[in-house]
């Protein structure tokens, strides 16, 4: 068999799926894609992944594609895991990186997870796709669906970053913008279903984005030698790559990989802009509620009502994490302050995950020796209306002040 899936499973329930056909979501909740371990460990080694090329189908063995050469691919390389002494100095903490994922093909982590579950829609000979986005997930949906021939309609808020907005229509998906929310967005795709036949390619509306995103903690793992930080900070708006990491982490642990007593804590970071995963981790509720007039310049975190709340709150909570909101207005200021200490252009989502390490060193909670890693879900300049700054002029009709400059 060119696949190790066993089957997939209900996440709310545990119900058992086939996986060998198109599915969705079982009792309107997400489904696990479940591998024969077993099997996996018995023909596949730490070893061999040395002599194999550093994409994210390096770890085929743990991915839907199996042995298949199916996959749909921009050269998804791994993204670097950067030393920020700097910026941690700065916090008191001495072991601080950035896992650079503006990097992949798209400018972001949602190439990851695109990449998966369009391969995915191909092999099931899926021909139209819809997605709703708050950015970069409808250019990476577009791009891929484009290298596979499927036709793509994207739906996305009418504030939703220009550059997010050109790069669907350059990759040919019909782009639609919406005057309202994310999931308003995902309510027109759910609503058009019958009447277009496309597929729904949502956020954990199909089971294969998890997949891609979990190779975020399988690079992870094998760059830290097969070991783990102390602590993740992770932007969560619908979650997806905190989930995918924390069944990373546990699929490596059976197989024996990385020690089963050490996970990270991981940190789920809203803006208190838009923070339902917070107020529910705060009321230790397993489901969020919806979060009313959301609003955030951090885009991937504007996601009022999240279908995989409980994957969330089930992984912060298993790890002995938090989540926790950081201030909307400080947001920009944690941008620059990351880029100028580093180099590092991160995003406004992962700057909001600066602030919370600022506050959890602050607090004690995060100890000066622990490894810490934050994602840097995308590139900055994917977000130009965040980044726009006056620029003073040199006029070349007059004599230069250099006491000015």
């Amino acid at each position: 068999m060119p696949s190790f899936v066993t089957h997939l499973e209900s996440a709310i329930d545990g119900t058992h799926l086939p996986a060998d056909r198109a599915q969705t979501i079982h009792a309107d909740r997400p489904l696990w894609v479940r591998y024969d371990l077993d099997r996996v460990r018995s023909e596949l080694s730490k070893e061999m992944l040395t002599e194999r090329e550093p994409t994210i189908w390096r770890y085929r063995e743990l991915l839907p594609v199996g042995t298949e050469p199916i996959e749909v691919s921009l050269g998804e390389g791994m993204t670097p895991l950067l030393d920020c002494n700097r910026l941690g100095k700065r916090f008191g903490l001495r072991n601080v990186w950035i896992k650079d994922e503006s990097q992949l093909p798209t400018g972001s982590f949602k190439s990851r997870g695109l990449a998966m579950a369009v391969t995915m829609a191909r092999r099931f000979g899926i021909k139209r796709l819809a997605i709703p986005t708050a950015g970069n997930a409808g250019g990476a949906a577009a791009a891929y669906a484009a290298r596979a021939g499927i036709e793509t309609f994207v739906f996305m808020p009418e504030d939703t970053p220009v550059v997010n907005q050109y790069e669907c229509v350059a990759a040919g998906a019909k782009t639609y913008l919406v005057n309202g929310l994310i999931t308003d967005c995902g309510r027109i795709v759910r609503e058009g279903k019958e009447a277009m036949g496309w597929f729904d390619l949502s956020t954990l509306k199909e089971p294969y984005r998890i997949e891609g995103k979990k190779t975020m903690g399988l690079e992870l793992a094998e760059q830290l030698n097969w070991t783990l930080p102390d602590v993740i900070l992770y932007p969560t708006g619908g979650g997806t790559g905190l989930i995918g990491m924390w069944k990373a982490f546990a699929e490596l642990a059976e197989l024996g990989w990385i020690d089963k007593g050490h996970r990270p804590r991981m940190i789920a970071v809203q803006s208190d802009g838009c923070c339902p995963i917070v107020r529910a981790y705060e009321k230790d509720e397993r489901f969020a509620e919806p979060f009313k007039n959301a609003a955030t310049i951090a885009t991937g975190l504007r996601v009022p009502a999240a279908v995989g709340d409980f994957m969330i709150l089930d992984a912060v909570r298993e790890s002995g994490g938090r989540a926790i909101a950081v201030e909307e207005s400080r947001i920009r200021d944690w941008m620059f302050l990351a880029q100028a200490s580093e180099g590092i252009a991160v995003c406004p989502e992962a700057a909001a995950c600066v602030g919370a390490l600022e506050e959890l060193a602050a607090e004690g909670w995060v100890k000066p020796d622990e490894r810490v890693v934050i994602f840097n879900t995308g590139a900055a300049q994917k977000y130009v209306e965040s980044i726009a700054s006056e620029i003073p002029k040199i006029d070349l009709n007059e004599p230069i002040d250099w006491t000015s400059l």
